[in-house]
């Protein structure tokens, strides 16, 4: 099992859901958390505990993020006008990595940080290596000729679990995705409920 792959169910089982809605999950099987305590009776979640909840699930389901890369992206939505929940979902959604998930030229968001960071792709003609880039409105995301046939996207295209949402635009005879628009939290195709609310809830406090 790949570093990543193991990363993946972890998460899964640590949360007792399947976040990214993958058919392999560990929780399709068993709904208990890892290691020799998993299987112990959960108590009811404070609130502290929901919110810490919420915010490791929409951590990790952006490829695990650190905190600080987290907390980073939570200040810079607290500052824009508007709800800051939509306005955090916004950002992580226009990570590049993330881009490059949503529009089914990898099958995990754990590949498409190494998929990024090995200089597979393109930003409007330039290569792009930063896997937190953040895209704008109209951006052209394409993946470089070189890589075009590489496995791990025959692999992604095959996948029947995901669709690409409306608020990306994808051509995949030439591996293009045109970022359209920042999508609001109900546009996003989350398989698992994320609660951005309790994750500025979790911040006001902490």
């Amino acid at each position: 099992m790949t570093k990543r792959t193991a990363a993946k169910h972890k998460i899964d089982r640590r949360m007792g859901e399947n976040i990214w809605g993958r058919p392999k999950s560990p929780v399709n099987k068993r709904e208990y958390g890892p290691g020799q305590h998993g299987q112990r009776r959960k108590g009811k979640l404070s609130d502290f505990g929901l919110q810490l909840r919420a915010k490791q699930k929409l951590k990790g389901y952006y490829g695990d993020l650190t905190e600080k890369q987290f907390r980073k992206t939570f200040n810079i939505a607290e500052k824009e006008r508007g709800d800051t929940g939509e306005k955090l979902i916004g950002l992580l959604e226009r990570r590049l990595d993330a881009v490059v998930y949503r529009a089914k030229f990898v099958p995990t968001i754990f590949a498409a940080r190494q998929f990024v960071n090995h200089g597979h792709v393109m930003v409007n003609g330039k290569k792009v290596n930063i896997p937190s880039y953040s895209v704008k409105e109209g951006d052209v995301i394409e993946v470089r000729d070189k890589s075009k046939e590489m496995a791990l996207i025959v692999e992604a295209l095959a996948l029947k679990e995901r669709d690409v949402p409306e608020y990306i635009e994808v051509d995949f005879k030439k591996m293009i995705a045109k970022f359209k628009r920042v999508p609001e939290l109900s546009d996003v195709p989350y398989p698992a409920i994320m609660e951005p609310n309790l994750v500025v809830e979790y911040y006001a406090k902490n």
